[in-house]
């Protein structure tokens, strides 16, 4: 049991790693907290599910503008003065937000367009901080490691932040959740303040189009990332989009408030955790394609199991199932692309990955909220699980093929050179940036 623990948390070693990892589960936390407390205060203001929708939509498609031009430049520029500024950034945005209700002038437009400020952050953030992270290791090996850590973080703030979001609404009301996650920016700072980072130089500088279009190019002519990228970006359209339906549900299926809608929230979040550090304790990237198709087809049948209950601790529990398999799934794709990229296009292709994971989630929001107002929340939903199911019998029939291609990558990298001896295929070799 304590071997398997040190095997969990054996990319904490790193001294940058541990300092980045604990400035940033402050600001997580705050982060989720204001996330929660948004979408309440939008349903409370309005009542629509369509407005969810919309507000989700102006929260995550400006990533999807912004990410392949954040990538480019993470790939020429310092990766981490883009974090930093980021940061800055994001806390500017978080005190716009708390002075607004604080104030009593907030309005629905207002929030539409700060969530679209957040929405533009998160696209240069994101790219940046992904490629960073393997920075903040010596060598490769602990990469896979950490970057199940690093979800493991992200989802265990998800599980913490929109609890205490919950009583502080009931409690204090929603202005002083978003002063909280303004100050908490403060703490990423700090711990990027005191990281011990050698800068390295990126590619020559060029045209930012030309570099983007390389970046599509090399990810796309390689099959496994193509595939990846796919799988990554359907699954977000049809899959995610559940999320910002959650205060429907809180209210208006299980009869509740803003506790039940962070009590979900949470539930979602412990099952993330748990998904994260699952894959944290695997020993190797090996096997990764069967973890995603069974993450797939377990998110997809627990969503519309979802959509038709109406028993509190039922949907909680589903809920947990619905978290793990959501990390399982987007933690294992991001492990095999960080793997397989070479280290010149890792900023690139990381934007890509932002792309389909966060990029594409608004338009399924955005369809999702408007099949919810019409037709309500529960079809919408269970039509989302039912394509979710969809995917991982498409992705299971992918499998032997890629199989062919990444196997003799990893014997090439030395991690697998058992399995992938003997092994020719004329599509083996990673395309050149």
């Amino acid at each position: 049991m304590l071997n398997r623990l040190r095997v969990s948390l054996r990319a904490l070693r790193h001294r940058d790693l541990r300092l980045f990892f604990t400035g940033q589960w402050v600001s997580l936390v705050g982060t989720w907290m204001q996330r929660v407390t948004v979408s309440w205060l939008v349903y409370q203001m309005t009542g629509s599910a369509l407005v969810l929708g919309l507000i989700a939509f102006a929260n995550q498609f400006p990533t999807f503008i912004v990410a392949p031009f954040a990538g480019a430049l993470a790939d020429r520029w310092s990766r981490y003065r883009m974090v930093v500024a980021a940061q800055v950034a994001a806390m500017a945005q978080a005190m716009v937000l708390a002075a607004l209700v604080m104030t009593g002038t907030v309005q629905v437009w207002h929030l539409i367009a700060l969530s679209a400020v957040a929405g533009l952050i998160s696209g240069m953030d994101i790219p940046a901080r992904q490629a960073l992270l393997v920075r903040l290791v010596s060598g490769t090996e602990d990469l896979p490691n950490a970057i199940a850590l690093n979800s493991s973080l992200f989802n265990a703030a998800r599980l913490v932040g929109p609890a205490i979001a919950g009583m502080l609404i009931g409690w204090v009301g929603e202005g002083p959740v978003f002063v909280l996650n303004a100050v908490s920016y403060l703490g990423v700072l700090g711990a990027l303040a005191a990281l011990r980072l050698v800068e390295e130089p990126g590619e020559p500088a060029g045209p930012v189009f030309r570099n983007i279009a390389r970046g599509f190019f090399y990810a796309f002519r390689f099959v496994p990332i193509r595939d990846l990228l796919t799988l990554l970006a359907a699954f977000s359209l049809v899959g995610i989009p559940y999320v910002v339906l959650l205060p429907v549900f809180a209210t208006d299926i299980l009869g509740g408030g803003a506790g039940t809608l962070g009590l979900l929230t949470s539930s979602a979040g412990l099952g993330a955790v748990l998904g994260a550090l699952t894959l944290a304790s695997r020993d190797t990237v090996v096997g990764l394609g069967r973890v995603i198709v069974r993450g797939s087809a377990l998110f997809g049948a627990a969503l519309v199991a979802f959509a038709f209950s109406e028993i509190l601790w039922l949907s909680c529990s589903l809920l947990v199932a619905i978290g793990f398999a959501v990390m399982v799934v987007t933690a294992a794709i991001n492990t095999m692309l960080q793997t397989l990229v070479d280290e010149t296009m890792r900023g690139r292709v990381m934007s890509l990955y932002t792309m389909a994971f966060i990029g594409m989630s608004p338009l399924g929001s955005l369809a999702g909220g408007a099949i919810a107002g019409r037709f309500g929340a529960p079809l919408a939903v269970s039509l989302s699980g039912l394509g979710c199911l969809a995917l991982a019998i498409w992705f299971s029939r992918r499998l032997a093929p890629l199989r062919e291609i990444v196997y003799p990558v990893y014997e090439r990298m030395g991690i697998l050179p058992e399995v992938a001896r003997g092994i020719q295929t004329a599509s083996t070799i990673r395309p050149k940036s």
